[in-house]
C-alpha cells in the first residue's frame, strides 16, 4: 500500500507517494525528484557518492529510509547554490580543477560543506578526516583538499 511522504529538499515542499517508506532517499531523489547530485556508487552506504544534508547532517541516502527525512530540511548538492550563484564550495571545485571523472564529486562536496558548516577554517588534517570515508579512484585528492581550503577562505 502506497503512503504519502512530505518532504522538504532544497527549501521546497514536496510531496512523494512511496510503496516501502523504507526505500532509500536516494531512490526517491533521483526517481521522485528529478535531481542528479547524489550518485548511486556501492549502495552500502560506503563510498559517499550519494551523500545529502538531512537536517544539517551529511548522511549517506543509499541506506536512509525515505521516511526518516519526512518533515526534515533535506539538501542536495543541486541545493547548494542559490539561484545562479554556485556554493563557494562549487567555485572552488572549479577554480581548482579538482574534478576528473566526476562521481564522487557529489560526496565530497557535500562532506565537505557539513565540515565547513561547523568548522569554518579546518586543517589539511580536519579535511583530510572528514573526507575520508568518501571514496575516489581518480586520484585528486590533493586539489580536492586545495579546493575545501579555497572555499574556507571564500568564507
Amino acid at each position: 500500500m502506497a503512503t504519502s511522504l512530505n518532504l522538504r529538499v532544497n527549501g521546497r515542499a514536496r510531496r512523494i507517494r512511496v510503496d516501502d517508506p523504507q526505500m532509500p532517499l536516494l531512490y526517491a531523489l533521483r526517481d521522485d525528484l528529478g535531481l542528479k547530485g547524489p550518485h548511486f556508487g556501492c549502495g552500502l552506504a560506503q563510498c559517499g557518492a550519494c551523500t545529502v544534508h538531512v537536517a544539517g547532517e551529511a548522511v549517506r541516502s543509499c541506506r536512509f529510509p525515505v521516511a526518516d527525512a519526512a518533515n526534515k530540511p533535506v539538501t542536495t548538492l543541486e541545493g547548494l547554490s542559490t539561484g545562479k550563484k554556485l556554493h563557494p564550495l562549487q567555485q572552488a571545485f572549479i577554480a581548482e580543477q579538482a574534478v576528473q571523472c566526476g562521481y564522487c564529486i557529489n560526496g565530497m562536496i557535500m562532506q565537505a560543506a557539513a565540515l565547513l558548516a561547523k568548522h569554518r577554517r579546518p586543517s589539511d588534517a580536519a579535511i583530510k578526516q572528514a573526507l575520508a570515508g568518501n571514496l575516489c579512484r581518480c586520484g585528486t585528492h590533493v586539489r580536492i583538499v586545495r579546493a575545501v581550503k579555497r572555499a574556507a577562505a571564500m568564507g
